[in-house]
């Protein structure tokens, strides 16, 4: 193997044979699905598409650009937060997961919330409106202006609280930008290994700020199709990985929208399998172009293949619409429930 990559580094024609897995608790096993190892197509959740498009690429490299002259001319003034550690990391090397602190999500969900409920209120005041105006012997004006103060109950709370997300998240970012304690988990493709961040660290965490970490063999995990009903009874699915041998859990229910759709979860399987394969490049997406040629397996494939080294970044916009739309397509037909499970001839499992 390339010295650029561990030992232990993850390949998909190199898998050991391992120990019988471990019988999982019966409730894990009626509410989920092992998905099969192998097979993976060169699929990707449209999210990871989407957040670094060729438009978005384009302004990084304006930026990075004018950054670098006024660095030189002395002129250079850091943009807010710009040397905050928001402890995520996503590249060639590592994906590493982190979400933003509760205070930044509470005035988030107060934005946003706040905008959606104002509407539902509009909709039912209205409706509410209508109803009882054909009730009563008051002109229309006069209807209105004695059902304001009803009105006003529905529409106010979630309006003052819109308003009052938007003032703060628009205007005070010191108030709510604040990084979170620390990263969740990482996949390491030059490792092969993942890891999972442990806030509990028998006490060594509230008492010193260490943080722990578990770590294992990314070929020691499998993948699970999680079920659940919603408040409505409608089944939602979302992407787990469970070691097989300890009791070590990793939800990727925050890194991608949890839906009805099982197709997502396991395009997001394919996805991890491909990202961590030193086998093959890196999956071919936006935000590993500027790392391509850092990658060996993914440089190799590049000059053999002739790939252009902007492919994204000076892509169109309107064919990079058609690249999600045929993503989406791909994805929607997915075939991953029924693939054979290739670390079946290494694993003997025992549920």
């Amino acid at each position: 193997m390339n010295e650029y990559y561990a030992a232990t580094a993850y390949r998909s024609d190199r898998l050991p044979n391992q120990p019988a897995s471990k019988e999982r608790p019966w409730l894990r096993r009626f509410s989920c699905i092992r998905l099969p190892w192998g097979g993976t197509e060169d699929l990707a959740p449209v999210d990871f598409l989407e957040e670094a498009s060729p438009g978005k690429l384009r302004r990084v490299e304006i930026d990075k650009k004018n950054r670098e002259e006024q660095l030189a001319a002395g002129t250079y003034v850091p943009a807010p937060y710009e040397h905050v550690d928001f402890h995520d990391r996503h590249d060639h090397e590592r994906f590493r997961f982190a979400v933003w602190s509760k205070r930044s999500h509470f005035w988030l969900y107060m934005l946003g919330g706040g905008r959606v409920l104002f509407y539902v209120a509009i909709v039912i005041s209205l409706l509410s409106y209508f109803s009882t105006l054909s009730l009563t012997n008051e002109s229309w004006k006069e209807h209105l202006y004695s059902s304001l103060p009803f009105e006003a109950v529905w529409i106010g709370p979630p309006l003052l609280c819109w308003a009052l997300g938007a003032l703060v998240v628009y205007k005070f970012p010191r108030l709510w930008v604040k990084p979170s304690r620390g990263p969740l988990w990482e996949l390491n493709r030059r490792t092969g290994l993942v890891t999972l961040f442990d806030y509990d660290n028998n006490g060594a965490y509230k008492k010193y700020g260490t943080i722990g970490e578990i770590t294992a063999p990314f070929h020691e995990f499998d993948a699970y199709l999680v079920s659940f009903p919603d408040r409505q009874g409608l089944m939602m699915h979302k992407l787990v990985l469970g070691h097989r041998y300890r009791d070590i859990l990793i939800d990727f229910g925050a890194l991608v929208s949890i839906g009805p759709a099982h197709q997502l979860p396991c395009a997001l399987w394919d996805f991890v399998q491909n990202y961590m394969d030193t086998r093959n490049p890196l999956p071919d997406l936006p935000r590993y172009e500027e790392y391509r040629h850092l990658d060996p397996t993914t440089a190799d494939y590049d000059r053999l293949y002739a790939r252009p080294p902007r492919l994204w970044i000076d892509m169109g916009d309107e064919l990079f619409k058609a690249y999600v739309q045929d993503m989406l397509i791909r994805i929607d037909a997915i075939t991953t429930l029924q693939r054979p499970n290739q670390m079946a001839r290494h694993v003997e499992y025992v549920d």
